[in-house]
């Protein structure tokens, strides 16, 4: 339902209190989300965004019921992906007449999604939408924040960036806004949403924040796709994004492993107090991967200034969940993070090799070539890998 945001500015978008994964089954949602949909009434009434496709249907019947539907003049479409676009082809069902204006790789991706032609109307950075009443929408485009379609759009007047995907996090609530809610869980929330899809585009996060404050334009709110709207002091979270986005790190230590008969879970107990002991001010965190969810795992990778990476190996390799996480870390591609592999084998011992090559092709900065314990680890095992973490921590 209709919720207002500021002057003719209203929230129409969905609350999904039951999403747990998001991103197919690849995102861990443990406090729901939200699918922020915008609507500013001016001279001109226009719809910034959609939902999920499964709320198509009661998204616009809300629409219709508040009177916006056939109101409507135009919608923006900030992003492709279909959490956000995905029900464009109800409303246009229902109002084929309307334009959509996006980028160009907006209109590539629409079609691609929904292999309709629609009215488009491409626009690029720069590019306005005059609204009436003195007010302007004027776009930005944002590529690979998170998608190359991705843009901004800035509402004069009132000052409102609606970001899209950029500045937001998976929180479902009703509250609404930045300083209405839990400030843990919201900050949390963030940091992960960060570290889970958009450190692959640090560099570019740099960049398209340093051009939007070299417009030196006021921003009063920051009006996200997903989670709170920014209102009190709006900007904190573009800080933290130029702080997340240039290699960032804290005084913590991620051990990830997998075990079969707990043998390389004993060296990460061991690899915990060694390091823990050697530098007792490093929060040292040991995460069994097949039990522990991969996302939060990650985002303690994000916040590290190196990892430990363990095995057992089996058929010459490693297990599945530690091979999964490693696909995972390519793809973020972690910087500036120092690492090390850590395992136990019976005969043929290939797992800290393989692993090593994985840090490597990560692009971890490995600090030597890991550790390994023949069999179960007995007492001098156990010994050895208290030793390692203590020594480990002297190189990070």
């Amino acid at each position: 339902m209709k919720k207002h945001v500021a002057a003719n500015v209203s929230w129409v978008g969905k609350v999904d209190w039951e999403l747990s994964k998001f991103h197919g089954d690849e995102y861990s949602t443990h406090k729901g989300s939200t699918y922020n949909s915008y609507v500013i009434e001016e001279e001109k009434t226009v719809l910034i965004d959609t939902v999920w496709a499964p709320y198509a249907q009661e998204f616009v019947d809300n629409l219709e019921a508040e009177g916006l539907l056939a109101k409507l003049d135009a919608v923006i479409a900030q992003h492709a992906e279909t959490d956000h676009s995905g029900a464009l082809p109800e409303l246009l069902r229902r109002r084929p007449d309307l334009p959509v204006y996006c980028t160009a790789n907006g209109i590539k991706s629409l079609k691609g999604h929904y292999h309709q032609d629609w009215d488009f109307h491409p626009v690029k950075t720069g590019d306005e939408f005059m609204l009436g009443n003195g007010k302007k929408l004027v776009f930005v485009e944002a590529p690979m924040l998170h998608w190359p379609d991705s843009m901004f759009s800035y509402m004069t007047g009132d000052a409102i960036l609606f970001s899209n995907d950029a500045f937001g996090q998976h929180l479902a609530t009703e509250r609404l806004f930045n300083d209405r809610v839990d400030q843990d869980v919201l900050w949390t929330e963030c940091l992960k949403y960060y570290a889970n899809i958009l450190t692959p585009f640090s560099s570019l996060v740099k960049s398209k924040i340093d051009q939007v404050l070299a417009l030196n334009l006021p921003v009063a709110m920051i009006a996200t796709s997903h989670g709170v709207i920014w209102r009190d002091n709006p900007t904190q979270i573009v800080l933290k994004y130029l702080e997340w986005c240039q290699e960032y790190k804290e005084d913590r230590v991620t051990i990830l492993c997998d075990s079969m008969w707990n043998g390389t879970r004993a060296l990460a107990d061991e690899l915990a107090r060694g390091i823990s002991d050697a530098s007792p001010g490093t929060t040292v965190m040991v995460h069994c991967l097949s039990k522990f969810d991969k996302n939060d795992a990650l985002a303690d990778v994000f916040r590290s200034k190196a990892i430990l990476l363990g095995s057992p190996t089996v058929n010459k390799g490693i297990l599945t969940a530690v091979a999964a996480i490693i696909e995972e870390m390519k793809g973020l591609r972690f910087r500036g993070k120092k690492a090390a592999a850590f395992g136990t084998y019976g005969w043929s011992g290939e797992s800290v090799s393989v692993l090593s090559a994985a840090l490597d092709a990560c692009g971890f900065e490995r600090v030597d070539d890991g550790l390994k314990a023949l069999w179960n680890p007995d007492a001098d095992s156990l010994k050895a890998a208290y030793d390692y973490g203590k020594a480990f921590a002297g190189k990070i």
